[in-house]
């Protein structure tokens, strides 16, 4: 059954946490999206980053955004207790893009983001 828009919304401000931390380089508005025990998986400058999602948090809090960073949320599925959500990012650290991928599901009436997994775009990897 579909979700209705409301549950889409709400996913939608769950993953707005997402983007404020990668916006402004502080990684406490994900610490409260993500599960203590959320996982990260994807290829940086042609390195697999793979585990706990404690390496995302340094990365933000490291790099920072950048001054031309975009963003954009698009909610791709709510059923029920899992979600989809797809966040693109220009200019992280004035130098990557990205395509995030975030596995959210509805814990205790709140939407936790349990997996991310990533994708840099082929024209920004460090070589």
């Amino acid at each position: 059954m579909r979700s209705e828009i409301k549950e889409y919304e709400a996913v939608q401000a769950a993953a707005e946490k997402f983007v404020k931390s990668v916006a402004e380089g502080n990684s406490v508005y994900a610490k409260s999206l993500f599960t203590d025990d959320a996982v990260l998986f994807g290829i940086l400058d042609g390195t697999l980053e793979h585990g706990s999602i404690e390496q995302f948090y340094q990365n933000v809090d490291t790099v920072g955004a950048g001054e031309n960073f975009k963003a954009r949320i698009d909610v791709l599925a709510v059923e029920e207790t899992v979600a989809v959500v797809r966040v693109l990012e220009e200019g992280w650290g004035n130098r990557i893009d990205f395509t995030d991928f975030l596995l959210l599901l509805k814990l205790n009436g709140e939407w936790k983001c349990v997996a991310k997994a990533y994708n840099q775009n082929s024209d920004t990897i460090k070589k």
